[in-house]
């Protein structure tokens, strides 16, 4: 019996054992001899990796214990919830739909663009203006049955107070002026040299003011010299000379939009949902209203007709030169569009 625990009381550590950190430390280190020869270690490495050592079976202390499923609030309302979203989606949608086909929405989704001038002042040459002599017109006469004579122009003026004549109908007038011609002061005209008014380009004969009216000299009407109308020279009309109407540029303004009606929409437009823009060629004359409409892009559906009725009942600030309202040619854009 105290052999025993004599034996016991040897395997049993001391009290300084116990509380030397260095023992720990030894615990984990391999209980190898330190003399041993390092090729046994080899070889005994060896033999494990080709025979490793069984192992007990392990055997597993732990359970899974069931928890809460996250996703269990859910779970029951998938088919809820989706139902409910596309009713709401399928409600926003009818409501657009509604909206955009209401009459009064319509009318307010016309839309007009006045003017289209583009902008080309960048691109144009810094020098001295030039008066533009391209375009434009005048004539007159007073009921003669004889066609005008050949004659000089008289002085070109901006502003025109007494027309030219060859036969003098008035030779005592209260106030005597001299008679002008609306055309450019650097224009390039036939220098004739006679002694009385009338066409450079007309044939000699007796002195007549021609058939037109209104004044001046020729077949056309308006104070001017030719077949045209205006108080300018030519087959054009208000004024300047070359044919034709004035231009945007060159000294003449561009014609501003004063007063404008909405286009309607066609039916057949309306129905398939068309949109577009019918894009017009104009004449704004002197007094500022639209002439000459003519489509230079139509759309169809009954939208050029439309585009056409609305445009006629536009009205201008007239395009000028030299302070004068001359009529002038553009292009504007009208715009049907739907909601």
């Amino acid at each position: 019996m105290s052999v025993v625990m004599a034996e016991q009381e040897l395997e049993r550590p001391s009290q300084t054992e116990t509380v030397n950190p260095d023992l720990h430390l030894q615990r984990l280190l391999l209980q190898e001899d330190p003399n041993k020869a390092w090729v046994f270690t080899i070889v005994r490495d060896i033999k494990e990796f080709i025979s490793p050592p069984k192992l007990p079976p392990l055997h597993l202390t732990s359970k899974p214990v069931a928890v809460k499923d996250i996703w269990g609030f859910y779970g029951g309302q998938g088919k809820k919830a989706g139902a409910t979203s596309l009713l709401i989606h399928g409600g926003l949608v009818a409501l657009a739909v509604l909206i955009g086909t209401h009459p009064a929405v319509q009318e307010l989704a016309k839309e007009t663009t006045q003017i289209f001038i583009p902008d080309i002042a960048p691109y144009v040459a810094q020098a001295k203006p030039q008066q533009q002599n391209m375009g434009g017109g005048g004539g007159g006469g007073d009921r003669s049955p004889l066609p005008p004579a050949k004659g000089q122009l008289p002085k070109p003026a901006p502003k025109q107070f007494v027309p030219p004549a060859q036969v003098i109908n008035n030779p005592e007038p209260k106030l005597e002026l001299t008679p002008t011609i609306d055309i450019p002061q650097d224009a390039q005209v036939p220098n004739v040299k006679m002694p009385q008014w009338g066409d450079p380009l007309a044939r000699i004969g007796p002195p007549s003011n021609g058939p037109g009216a209104g004044g001046g000299i020729g077949s056309g009407r308006g104070g001017g010299i030719g077949s045209g109308s205006g108080t300018g020279l030519g087959p054009g009309s208000g004024g300047g000379m070359g044919g034709g109407v004035y231009r945007i540029g060159g000294g003449v303004s561009a014609p501003a939009l004063v007063f404008k009606v909405e286009p309607e929409y066609s039916e057949e437009a309306r129905k398939a949902k068309y949109q577009g823009t019918v894009v017009l060629s104009i004449v704004v004359d002197d007094k500022g209203n639209p002439k000459e409409l003519k489509i230079v892009r139509p759309l169809g559906l009954g939208l050029d007709e439309k585009a056409i009725e609305a445009v006629q009942k536009w009205r201008f600030r007239p395009g000028q030169l030299n302070g004068k309202a001359v009529a002038v040619a553009a292009t504007v854009e009208v715009n049907f569009r739907l909601l």
